[in-house]
């Protein structure tokens, strides 16, 4: 009897649970998938993070971006440990000074820890000044020395500059760059795409034809080409809205092409049909019927070329043809590395290319969760 029980009591839980789930929204039903993907909802914290680490950038940065002090300092880890090795719960680190010793390549004195003179950690440090979305005067970090001296927990670049805070501040520029030509690239290819598939006929096919010439373009000679035309002692703000407008320009094609294959398929289905016979106007069917079905495409297309544009960026910033000093990106960050050399002797430059596989692996984790909780299958 007791099993009986139990038996009749799940059945009636599950029951309910299934009837409460017929009930939930399409967004409802999307989260609740979209919870069960681990690698999902470690793109979502991700990037989440990196969109507060972008806006609140001073906050997070434990120095001033701009300020120099010993060029190509190496990294200083955090420690634990006492002087004489003994364990201590308060974080610190330690200044780099020099050993006595030469580099046998470089003949550059090799620097190594100060253990005489500890800088102690902390959270919501004083530092360098600065204006909270340019209007709250304040001068708290995060992180960073309780004493305001300079610790550099990814060394420093040939100027001395702080690498850590530099590229906290290149997030801003960089997913600037990419959001932006994102949302240019989704209205326009979006837009495109459905009057395509909708209309057809002769329009489809001039459109189409358009859209094979801005594919058939190689992309980078175009790009090195059309960014070579701004005179360097242009002001950085028409520089990046040339970029992007660059970059948006050459990316609706594919976004267009995904779009009008779906409407296409949309635009043959019962409902749309019996639209169209009852007299609805093509603007009504093309924004409440199709739309939003092809949303779910284009949500997802988003969040995977988010990732393409951040390469991208990077890229063309290494090659000089993106943003240009002072603008600070990951992308003009990465022009130090240009040597090898360089490279040999101060690996810790190539830091910022831990930021663009993080931003690369978070878009596309994200991407790929949103995918499979929006697919009916």
């Amino acid at each position: 009897m007791l099993a009986m029980d139990e038996i009749k009591t799940e059945a009636v839980t599950d029951t309910r649970q299934r009837a409460a789930h017929r009930n939930e929204s399409y967004a409802a039903l999307v989260w609740r998938r979209f919870r069960r993907s681990f690698t999902g909802m470690m793109g979502l914290l991700l990037v989440a993070l990196l969109v507060l680490m972008a806006v609140f950038a001073e906050f997070f940065a434990p120095m001033d971006p701009l300020e120099t002090h010993e060029s190509f300092s190496p990294p200083q880890t955090i420690s634990f440990r006492e002087k004489d090795g003994s364990f201590t719960w308060r974080p610190r680190v330690y200044a780099n000074a020099e050993t006595g010793a030469l580099d046998p390549i470089t003949f550059q004195p090799v620097m190594g820890p100060d253990l005489d003179h500890p800088r102690l950690l902390g959270f919501f440090v004083k530092g360098a000044e600065y204006r909270l979305f340019g209007l709250l005067p304040t001068d708290r970090h995060v992180f960073g020395s309780l004493d305001g001296d300079p610790v550099h927990f990814l060394g420093t670049d040939k100027f001395g500059r702080d690498i850590l805070s530099r590229a906290i501040h290149g997030s801003r520029i960089s997913l600037a760059i990419a959001l932006s030509v994102v949302a240019i690239v989704t209205i326009v290819g979006t837009s495109v795409g459905l009057v395509s598939g909708y209309f057809g006929g002769a329009a489809d096919a001039w459109i189409q034809r358009f859209v094979e010439i801005v594919l058939a373009f190689p992309q980078l000679p175009l790009y090195l080409a059309l960014t070579s035309l701004i005179p360097v002692t242009a002001p950085t703000h028409v520089f990046l809205t040339f970029v992007v407008v660059v970059m948006s320009a050459l990316g609706w094609a594919q976004m267009s092409r995904e779009v009008r294959g779906k409407t296409l398929a949309l635009a043959r289905i019962e409902y749309v049909r019996a639209a169209i016979a009852v007299g609805a106007t093509d603007r009504r069917i093309i924004f409440q019927h199709i739309l939003p079905n092809v949303m779910s495409h284009v949500i997802v297309a988003v969040t995977l070329h988010i990732p393409t544009v951040i390469l991208l960026e990077s890229f063309l910033g290494f090659l000089g043809f993106a943003v240009k000093p002072p603008l600070i990106s990951w992308g003009v960050m990465l022009q130090d590395t240009a040597t090898y050399s360089v490279i040999g002797s101060y690996p810790w430059i190539l830091s910022p290319v831990a930021f663009v596989l993080i931003a690369v692996f978070a878009f596309n984790a994200l991407g790929d969760g949103l995918r499979d909780a929006i697919d009916p299958y």
